[in-house]
């Protein structure tokens, strides 16, 4: 049998043995995308990661049942309660309504979801769709006192909880003693709004009537509500990038376990960030690019999959156009082998590849290690004692948790005027003419594509 699955808990800042709270099933919630602009490949590497884990999960024989939402309200230009609704500001800049914005870029992020082979959740609550569960968290947190009251809106009040900031190891006292600036009417600098208050009632595109004043939910309190609705009170696993440990998955765990008594989540899995010139890809420094934009310089999604399997979940990767191309090529040159190697008709030896895919399983059950995966992959690909049938069966079942299309044969269309340069150039070369052959060849390589000679006849593949 293999390893144990083993994941770093970001709360106990420790390789844990997995254990689910109910036999062989996971209850899984990932924090989803705030639909008011294009996700960039940063946010793309949040959600790669996650889809590993859960391809992990199934293949250990575990039932996962899997939330994303969908922020399609509250969430402010600021982490501090301040700041213009995104979801309303996009609209105002692009005329359109907010409704209109978050389906628009929802349906976008979903493409982009298929096009990189993420699977997806079993559920996409949204936030607007949900304001009735977050109201209720909201009066029971009042109820037991951890709220307050000021000119515009309902705050929960740190204080009130012993161990806040646990996740992320805050110094409260430190925190209280090095402020230099107002904030507002907060009691605390860690305090933080459950429900805003409408400035001019009427004049937002979405807000709604609550037990305080008309307004919009506070941005943390939605995916506390969407959480336990469909996970229940205490679930297993929750994830997201490591940016949200300090304040929104911090005032997750606060609300969630006040309002509660219970424990919220068990294990908090986070993914680094993507980085570019030593500075984090965000969307506010232009975002970098976006997987269309990519796919337009001539990168498929799977060349940036490969990619991010390069680099271990928890740790930063640098994104170049060089580090992408040195992805793209290794990748090609995977899938051109594993073309060759599903040929061979050689007799299979189910004690090899069941002693490889052990090992394999071990080392990705390892707090999903896909570097160290992908390169155990080319070991295998390398091995003298595995034929080409157990190799490419192997690869396949490697892919199980890759998620690259291993095994997916490519439709190439080929141009007209590609396809005459290749005929133009195979009556060359069966005159032995091979000087005017490779002068073609030359010509078919500028407008993209390769012609590969074999025993008999050739292959045009895409460069």
């Amino acid at each position: 049998m293999p390893e144990k699955l083993r994941f770093y808990n970001t709360l106990s800042r420790k390789k844990e043995v997995f254990k689910s709270l109910k036999d062989k099933e996971v209850r899984m919630y990932t924090c989803g995308p705030t639909v008011y602009w294009y996700q960039h490949i940063g946010n793309l590497r949040s959600y790669v990661f996650p889809d590993i884990l859960k391809r992990i999960l199934k293949i250990n024989g575990y039932k996962v049942k899997h939330v994303i939402n969908v922020t399609d309200v509250g969430h402010l230009t600021s982490d501090a309660d301040t700041g213009e609704d995104k979801i309303e500001k996009a609209a105002k800049q692009e005329g359109k309504t907010a409704k209109e914005i978050s389906e628009h870029y929802l349906k976008v992020f979903l493409q982009d979801l298929k096009k990189m082979n993420i699977y997806e959740p079993d559920f996409w609550p949204k936030a607007t769709e949900n304001i009735k569960e977050q109201i209720e968290i909201i009066k029971k947190l009042e109820k037991k006192g951890f709220t307050y009251k000021t000119s515009d809106g309902i705050y929960f009040d740190t204080s009130k909880l012993k161990d806040y900031g646990k996740l992320a190891k805050l110094n409260i006292k430190g925190l209280e003693a090095g402020k230099r600036v107002s904030f507002g009417e907060k009691r605390n600098k860690t305090d933080f709004a459950l429900w805003k208050f409408s400035e001019e009632p009427g004049k937002r595109q979405q807000e709604w009537a609550s037990p305080w004043g008309v307004g919009f939910p506070g941005w943390h309190i939605e995916c506390s509500a969407m959480s336990m609705k469909y996970l229940g009170e205490t679930f297993d696993i929750h994830t997201g990038g490591e940016d949200h440990i300090s304040v929104h998955h911090t005032n997750e765990i606060a609300q969630s376990e006040a309002s509660t008594g219970k424990p919220f989540v068990k294990y908090w899995l986070h993914g680094a960030f993507l980085m570019f010139k030593g500075e984090k890809v965000s969307k506010s420094k232009g975002g970098l690019y976006t997987l269309l934009e990519l796919e337009e310089l001539g990168y498929k999604p799977m060349h940036l999959r490969y990619f991010y399997l390069l680099g271990h979940y928890r740790k930063p990767l640098d994104f170049t156009l060089e580090n992408l191309d040195a992805a793209k090529n290794a990748y090609e040159k995977l899938k051109n082998i594993l073309s060759e190697f599903k040929k061979s008709r050689e007799k299979k030896n189910k004690k090899n590849i069941d002693a490889a895919y052990r090992q394999f399983l071990e080392i990705v059950n390892d707090d999903l290690n896909m570097p160290k995966a992908l390169s155990y992959l080319w070991d295998i690909l390398r091995e003298d004692r595995l034929n080409q049938a157990e190799k490419y069966e192997l690869a396949l079942r490697f892919d199980g948790i890759f998620g690259l299309d291993l095994g997916k044969e490519e439709k190439i269309n080929i141009p007209g005027d590609v396809k005459k340069l290749v005929a133009e150039r195979e009556k060359h070369r069966l005159k032995k003419d091979f000087k005017t052959a490779d002068k073609i060849r030359e010509k078919i390589n500028k407008l993209g594509f390769v012609v590969e000679d074999k025993e008999k006849g050739f292959v045009v593949k895409k460069r």
